[in-house]
């Protein structure tokens, strides 16, 4: 009697860790690096704030590395990423990428150990990141002939221009100005978030729920720039020449109309977009809520900028002048983040664009961390156990992050393995008999 035999091909290998894949796009570097240093950072800030004695201490080093630090560098992973495919040319990669790299890890250790040689070096490296990978972009927008993207790397720049603003205001201890240039920061990443966001919601959405048609929204999304762009000017020439100080009057007044039209209009595109449409999809809902929470943190940040409410219904309404910075900055765009971490990760990493259960809990984890922390602001006697309960909630989510991303970030994609050299021809005789 014939015997059947099972023949069971051997399991596709691991890829080993490659520095070659890792630093292949911007992405793989900045997202380890950002979300590794949201993990530390918010650990420090939480658990032991007592360490972060520097010239930029506690809550100034605080709201800049929550900025500046981990948000508007993950934003510029995304941006060298998505760039090559918009224009067909890699901005950064190799060497040069990981000096870029090196410049945010000076960055970040110069602001931490604390002294003024250090905070001149970090801000040194910080202005340097900016500029080359403003540079960068545009290098390849100008290439790629992507004139519609002109405006991105002006953008960066930008930013790093109110990041200086930021730090010099921290190093003069002066809260409010430096409250208000963080805002511009703020503002300036929300112009920035929003761009990428109206661009990438519809067309993931319309690929992963089949037969879902939403529109782009085009018209409505220059008019959004438009505005966030006057709102940002607005705070600029605030600072110039503050109104207080015999500026223009009505510039808060206008930066407030700016601000809560555009808040109204990201609102708007969003119904637009059918959100019911993908409830059962966490990897797009997750999407729509963070930009839902920029439009409602537009709208917060216009109220008080207007100046129209008597202080203390404003205390009662919005607690206290940090909440549109966590509904922008953390219920806004963190909760962006940790579903563009996971959604854009996969597709170039070349892995199904479907959520296991760590990732899945990663998400509801930034939801917790976020309720916890919008609820810490009102004053109670919850408010410090809330804090941790926030804290603790943010490290879990980066750390599940971390934990399974992190050993797809460091290898080359399994889809396109490192070449290998090929095997000799059955005919090919030795080098000696030739």
């Amino acid at each position: 009697m014939s015997r059947l035999l099972d023949i069971e091909e051997p399991a596709a290998a691991t890829p080993r860790p490659s520095m070659t894949a890792f630093l292949a796009l911007g992405f793989r570097p900045l997202y380890l690096a950002g979300a590794s240093w949201a993990l530390i950072s918010i650990a420090l800030w939480i658990f032991v704030p007592q360490v972060l004695d520097g010239p930029l201490s506690q809550v100034y080093w605080h709201a800049h590395e929550m900025l500046w630090g981990f948000i508007i560098t993950i934003a510029v992973g995304f941006l060298l990423t998505a760039s090559a495919t918009w224009t067909g040319f890699n901005p950064l990669t190799g060497r040069p990428l990981g000096l870029l790299c090196l410049l945010w890890l000076a960055a970040r250790i110069g602001f931490l150990a604390g002294g003024l040689t250090g905070f001149w070096i970090a801000t040194a490296a910080e202005l340097l990141f900016f500029l080359a990978a403003a540079a960068s972009l545009m290098r390849v927008m100008v290439k790629g002939r992507s004139r519609r993207n002109y405006g991105l790397p002006v953008l960066m720049l930008a930013l790093g221009a109110a990041d200086l603003l930021y730090l010099l205001a921290a190093l003069r201890g002066d809260y409010v100005v430096l409250m208000q240039r963080f805002d511009l920061g703020l503002i300036g990443m929300a112009v920035v978030a929003l761009l990428i966001a109206r661009r990438v919601i519809p067309f993931f959405s319309m690929r992963m729920v089949q037969g879902l048609q939403i529109p782009m929204l085009t018209r409505s999304g220059h008019v959004q720039m438009v505005f966030s762009a006057l709102a940002l000017v607005a705070g600029v020439l605030m600072q110039i020449v503050p109104p207080a100080a015999g500026g223009p009057a009505f510039l808060p007044l206008f930066m407030a109309f700016s601000l809560a039209l555009t808040g109204l209009i990201s609102l708007g595109q969003l119904l637009a977009w059918r959100p019911l449409a993908v409830l059962r999809k966490p990897m797009l809902w997750i999407l729509y809520l963070g930009y839902a929470f920029i439009g409602i943190g537009l709208l917060a940040a216009a109220v008080q900028v207007s100046g129209l409410l008597d202080p203390a219904l404003l205390r009662g309404l919005l607690a206290r002048s940090a909440t549109h910075v966590h509904l922008i900055g953390m219920a806004g765009f963190c909760v962006l983040i940790i579903g563009m971490l996971t959604r854009t990760a996969l597709g170039h990493l070349g892995r199904p664009l479907a959520l296991d259960g760590s990732m899945l809990a990663s998400y509801w984890l930034m939801i917790a961390a976020v309720v916890f922390r919008l609820a810490a602001l009102w004053p109670s006697a919850a408010s410090q156990p809330l804090l941790h309960l926030a804290g603790g909630a943010w490290v879990l989510c980066m750390g599940l992050y971390l934990w399974r991303f992190a050993p797809m970030l460091i290898r080359p994609r399994p889809d396109k393995p490192a070449p290998v050299a090929a095997p000799p021809r059955a005919d090919a005789r030795p080098a000696q008999a030739r």
